[in-house]
């Protein structure tokens, strides 16, 4: 195999994983409207593919929508458990304002070829 052709198996590779970034993106955005279902299948398909990413700049999106999930999955919790005190649903407002800062700071990182910074 030669130099280019080399390079274009990389960017080929590189261009689909950026794809399934952006797929990601989408799900973490659709659990607004699917009741967190897409969520799941999202931080599925970051811990399936993870080693693929390994070692490129899009590792840190994978880890960037990674600790969203999971954080996410926490404020929602915790504000679900504090909704009998009425702090929890300001706690899972705040949350959900928060997926949507994260979900459209990572994308147009993503866009723009730029690595997350953790």
């Amino acid at each position: 195999m030669t130099q280019k052709e080399f390079n274009y198996v990389t960017e080929h590779t590189e261009q689909r994983l950026k794809r399934l970034a952006q797929i990601v993106y989408a799900l973490q955005a659709a659990s607004f409207l699917t009741s967190s279902l897409t969520l799941f299948a999202g931080v599925i398909i970051n811990y399936v593919r993870r080693e693929d990413v390994a070692g490129s700049w899009l590792e840190s999106h994978f880890r960037w929508q990674i600790k969203t999930f999971w954080l996410s999955l926490l404020g929602m919790t915790v504000g679900g458990l504090l909704t009998v005190v009425l702090i929890g649903w300001a706690l899972m407002a705040a949350t959900m304002l928060w997926l949507i800062f994260r979900i459209v700071k990572g994308w147009l990182h993503l866009i723009e070829h730029r690595p997350m910074k953790n």
